[in-house]
């Protein structure tokens, strides 16, 4: 059964790193003592190295100890041996590329679907959908391909941003980049504003945090989806 923790960001404004999800994560990782954990993503080019101690040092907090997955010689061993994964911000292009030039973008996904606990924070939760078209990201490198792990049947927009009526920014808003990808794409997106999660457990998709979500489709409204409503819906469409 998955057990899955898909958030939007893993830092809020004038919070620590994981800080705003730290009572989640501990009921989520209960009895865990290990975590793998997957820094694919580099955000600022930072190090495997220095991107896993800055996770290390958090869930120490938790009594847990963490492994980069760089540290193994046999990346798919790795993931399939682990107690608990997380999958950290950053490039998503740059994360898919390393977990296809690993050949762990299969196991990955099946270890997950099989129940191992999850957290994914941006780059980390985009891998979790269908497909990464939706990402924020630049290109920096190109993945063989752009399909993820398949863990919800949609596709998901971190970080999403309203509109600001104020601004004088004349380039396109999130829901017109969204827009552009339906014309090509029939996958349902959603748009996780920052401090939202979706905690999934087998085939429940709960919307968590303070704050709605946004449901694109293609040729439809986008629509509100409120905190703490089951999404497994989207499952049919």
């Amino acid at each position: 059964m998955k057990n899955l923790i898909i958030a939007s960001t893993s830092t809020l404004h004038d919070s620590a790193y994981l800080e705003y999800l730290l009572p989640t994560l501990t009921v989520h990782f209960k009895g865990c003592k290990t975590l793998l954990f997957i820094p694919y993503a580099r955000p600022g080019g930072i190090s495997h190295e220095s991107y896993t101690e800055k996770v290390r040092l958090v869930f120490a907090k938790m009594n847990i100890a963490v492994k980069g997955l760089h540290e193994f010689e046999s990346p798919s061993v790795a993931i399939q041996s682990a107690e608990a994964i997380f999958t950290g911000g950053g490039n998503t292009f740059l994360l898919v590329f390393e977990l296809y030039k690993n050949k762990v973008m299969g196991i990955l996904s099946e270890t997950l679907k099989n129940g191992t606990p999850y957290l994914g924070t941006s780059a980390g939760s985009n891998i979790a959908g269908l497909t990464m078209q939706t990402t924020n990201d630049m290109p920096i490198i190109y993945p063989p391909s752009f399909q993820t792990l398949g863990l919800v049947p949609f596709n998901l927009n971190p970080h999403y941003l309203d509109a600001d009526m104020q601004s004088k920014h004349m380039g396109e808003t999130r829901e017109t980049r969204i827009k552009e990808y339906h014309q090509f794409n029939n996958v349902p997106v959603l748009g996780l504003r920052e401090g939202s999660w979706l905690d999934v457990k087998g085939s429940n998709i709960i919307l968590r945090g303070a704050l709605s979500a946004r449901l694109f489709q293609p040729h439809q409204t986008p629509s509100e989806l409120e905190t703490d409503r089951n999404l497994s819906f989207l499952a049919m469409l």
